[in-house]
C-alpha cells in the first residue's frame, strides 16, 4: 500500500508540474475565469438596457390628427412620446429610421363615434429585440385603453361592463421570485457542467496521448509500479485543473450575480455561501467523472490532436441535459439522479430555484458519478497493460 501511495504521489506531482509549466493547461483553465463573467456582464447589461428603453418608448404615429384621443392619452402614460407626422412608415421602419410606427387610417375617427371597429396597424421589424418589446408595450396600452372606451360605451348606455367579463380570470403566482429569476439564468448548470469536463482536459490528454507521441509513456510504463498508482496520479493531476476552474469559475459568477444589471428590472437572483456550496457539493463529482472519460477516452488516441478531436465530442455531453429539458422541465427521479450529468443538471437546477438539494438526492446523484469515474480509472489501468499502449505501436 505504502509503495502504491508513494508512486501515485510521485506521479501527481510530476503531472502537475508539467501542467503548471504548460501554457495551454492555464490557458484552459484561466480563460473562461476571464472570458465568462465579461460575456455574461456585457450580455446583461445590453439585455437590461433594452428592457428598460421598452418600458420608456418613443411612439411615431402616422396620421395622428386622425385620433387625436388616443395619442393625447398615450402621452399621458408613463415613459410614453409620441412622435407624429410619419410619412411611409413601412419605409421608414425597413431602413432602420424606426423601430416601429403605429398606422392610424384615415377613417378611424369616422368610425371611432360611430362605435364600428376601428383598426389600427403597428409596422415593426420583430427581428430587433428591443423593437419587439417596445410593439409588445404599445400593444398593451392600446389594449387598455380600448378596454377603457369600452367600459366607458356601456355605462353611456346604461349597461354593466361587466357584462363583457363573463368569466374573469384571476393568475395566482405560486413561483417565488427566486424561480422565476432562475428562468433568465438557467445557462449556469450547463456552465458549470462544462467546466467540470474542459477544466482538466488539457491534462488529462497531454499526460496520456501527449506522452505516448512523444514516446515518454513506453519508459513510464516499463517501471515496476502498479499501473493504478500511474493511472491515479494522471487523474489527479487533471482533477485538481478541474476541480481548481470550478471552483474559481463558480466564485466569479457570484460576484457578476450580485453586480449583475438585471437587477435594474427586477431580476435578482439570490446566491449565498449556502447556495455556492450546494453547487460545488454538486458538480466536484463531475469533474472526477470528467476528468476519468477523458483520460481514458484519450489513452486510445495515438496522438494529442486525435485526442483533442475525441475531447472536442465529448464536451459536448453536458449540453445533452439542456436539451432534454427543453419544452418541459425534467422531473427528478431516482434513477435520473443516477445518471451522470442528468443527475448533477436536475440538482443545480433545484439549487437555482432557491431549493437545498435533499442530502439522499445529493448522495444518490454523487455516489453513481464517482462510481462511473473509478469504472473508466479501471479501464484505463486495463488499457495501460496491453503491448498496444505502452510500446506505443499504432497498429
Amino acid at each position: 500500500m505504502n509503495h502504491f501511495l508513494a508512486s501515485l504521489s510521485v506521479v501527481l506531482r510530476k503531472e502537475l508540474i508539467d501542467g503548471l509549466r504548460d501554457r495551454r493547461s492555464i490557458l484552459s483553465a484561466l480563460v473562461p475565469l476571464a472570458v465568462i463573467p465579461l460575456l455574461i456582464l456585457f450580455s446583461f447589461d445590453a439585455l437590461s438596457d433594452e428592457l428598460e428603453e421598452a418600458k420608456r418608448i418613443k411612439v411615431p404615429v402616422a396620421g395622428a390628427e386622425h385620433a387625436q384621443a388616443l395619442t393625447d392619452w398615450l402621452d399621458q402614460q408613463w415613459g410614453v412620446e409620441i412622435e407624429p407626422g410619419i410619412r411611409e412608415p413601412r419605409v421608414a421602419v425597413r431602413e432602420g429610421e424606426h423601430d416601429f410606427v403605429l398606422v392610424v387610417p384615415e377613417d378611424f375617427g369616422i368610425r371611432f363615434e360611430e362605435a364600428r371597429p376601428a383598426d389600427l396597424e403597428i409596422v415593426v421589424d420583430s427581428s430587433e429585440t428591443g423593437a419587439r418589446l417596445a410593439a409588445g408595450r404599445l400593444r398593451t396600452l392600446i389594449r387598455a385603453y380600448a378596454q377603457q372606451v369600452s367600459a366607458q360605451r356601456l355605462i353611456a348606455r346604461g349597461v354593466s361592463p361587466d357584462l363583457m367579463r363573463p368569466v374573469p380570470v384571476e393568475t395566482i403566482e405560486l413561483a417565488s421570485s427566486q424561480e422565476q429569476a432562475a428562468v433568465a439564468f438557467m445557462f449556469i448548470p450547463i456552465l458549470l457542467l462544462v467546466i467540470a469536463f474542459v477544466g482538466g482536459q488539457q491534462i488529462a490528454i497531454d499526460s496520456t496521448a501527449g506522452e505516448r507521441e512523444r514516446l515518454s509513456l513506453e519508459p513510464l510504463l516499463l517501471n515496476p509500479v502498479p499501473r493504478l498508482s500511474i493511472v491515479g496520479g494522471k487523474w489527479l493531476a487533471s482533477f485538481s485543473f478541474a476541480g481548481a476552474s470550478l471552483v474559481m469559475t463558480a466564485g466569479m459568477l457570484m460576484i457578476v450575480l450580485d453586480r449583475s444589471p438585471m437587477q435594474r428590472v427586477g431580476i435578482d437572483l439570490d446566491i449565498g455561501l449556502s447556495e455556492f456550496g450546494s453547487m460545488l457539493a454538486t458538480v466536484l463529482p463531475l469533474a472526477m467523472f470528467g476528468s476519468a472519460l477523458l483520460l481514458s477516452v484519450s489513452t486510445l488516441a495515438r496522438s494529442y490532436k486525435e485526442a483533442q478531436t475525441y475531447a472536442s465530442f465529448l464536451v459536448l455531453a453536458p449540453m445533452l441535459p439542456m436539451m432534454l429539458s427543453v419544452g418541459s422541465p425534467i422531473e427528478p427521479a431516482p434513477w435520473k439522479l443516477a445518471v451522470p450529468l442528468l443527475g448533477q443538471h436536475i440538482l443545480l437546477t433545484d439549487v437555482l430555484e432557491g431549493k437545498n438539494p435533499e442530502p439522499l438526492s445529493l448522495v444518490i446523484a454523487s455516489a453513481a458519478t464517482v462510481a462511473a469515474a473509478v469504472l473508466f480509472l479501471a479501464l484505463t489501468a486495463h488499457q495501460f497493460r496491453r503491448e498496444k499502449i505502452v510500446f506505443g505501436r499504432t497498429s
